[in-house]
């Protein structure tokens, strides 16, 4: 992680600066021709704003460290000839669909899984790599995979973005494409079959999960609340400690009593208030009910460093049951 100087007499701090996508090292650098074009144009949009920063010191060292970044990685690019690809067969920059979806393989800096474009480290890309039409993958804990064409000419890409939840329907039935595919980046040579949600009847009580999402982007902020940056959901948990937004809610009875504690990720480009209430909605079916901020605070462990907005919102609703775990429990010890 890059950080600037900070010159004496300046009172704001300088934000820090995230760090690129993760590359593994020893691990060269391939990209696409139109991800080496974007590297360009993000470098053309530093150099921009760096011209209107002038004179100030703290948004020029900024802007700056972040183009130290970038020129790294432009440096270090590797475009990858495509017209030299064997096309029956998926390699880095071909377009694959499987199970009726399609992803592209592609640079770690143009990876984005909600557009449908994935890095060529992740696991689905490897192994999707070398495996020709037809081929059957089978992964354990997940789906199995029918490579349906391989092209290496433009297709539409499938948008893996998580769609609202059903309130009615089997487990299995709610699963949307980028919670597979979540599941596979995360662990996948330990997720067994006994990992997947069978179906279920609906009269079961319905259970809360904490969102996980390794692919997902999130912001991240000064100890202001100010957002700087962004990184993937894995970088952010990985003992970086970038500090990174989240939201406590907790649910009070008529009699004041916490019936229920739940907590999202603060989506990147909200505030903290937007994705409460959005989470509200769509995860616990509350709605015009207007909670009340607590306070805030600084979480820190061994892997990720948070600040903490903490809610309260009356409720008799019958709500999702929480995780009786010790680890759940834990993370609201401080509110």
């Amino acid at each position: 992680m890059s950080r600037g100087f900070i010159k004496e007499g300046d009172q704001e701090e300088i934000p820090m600066v995230p760090p690129r996508a993760y590359l593994p090292e020893g691990v060269p650098n391939y990209v696409t021709r139109e991800g080496l074009a974007a590297l360009n144009e993000e470098l053309r949009d530093l150099e921009a704003e760096l011209a209107k920063a002038g004179d100030n010191y703290i948004m020029s060292n900024f802007i700056q460290a972040k183009m130290k970044l970038l020129i790294n990685r432009i440096s270090s690019a590797v475009e990858v000839d495509l017209s030299k690809a064997n096309k029956d067969t998926v390699s880095f920059g071909a377009w694959v669909r499987y199970n009726g979806r399609v992803v592209r393989i592609v640079g770690v800096d143009e990876a984005d899984i909600n557009k449908g474009l994935i890095s060529f480290t992740s696991p689905i890309a490897k192994a999707l790599t070398g495996k020709k039409t037809g081929d059957v993958i089978e992964l354990k804990g997940t789906e199995r995979i029918v490579v349906e064409e391989v092209s290496y000419e433009p297709m539409e890409l499938t948008l893996m973005v998580r769609e609202k939840q059903a309130e009615t329907g089997t487990t299995a039935e709610r699963r949307s494409p980028k919670t597979i595919i979540d599941q596979i980046a995360e662990t996948p040579e330990e997720v067994t079959i006994d990992d997947v949600d069978s179906p279920s009847s609906t009269d079961e009580p319905r259970k809360f999960e904490p969102e996980v999402n390794p692919m997902e982007f999130l912001p991240i902020i000064n100890e202001r609340g100010i957002i700087v940056g962004r990184a993937l959901y894995v970088e952010l948990h990985g003992g970086n400690k970038m500090l990174h937004p989240v939201v406590h809610l907790h649910v009070l009875n008529g009699k004041g009593e916490t019936v229920r504690r739940y907590w999202w990720h603060v989506a990147f480009g909200d505030t903290p208030e937007k994705t409460l209430k959005r989470k509200m909605e769509e995860t616990l079916g509350l709605s015009g009910i207007k909670p009340k901020l607590k306070r805030q605070y600084l979480r820190e462990t061994k892997t990720e460093k948070e600040l903490v907005y903490v809610f309260t919102a009356v409720s008799e609703e019958d709500l999702p049951e929480t995780p009786e775990g010790k680890d759940y429990i834990e993370v609201f010890e401080k509110d």
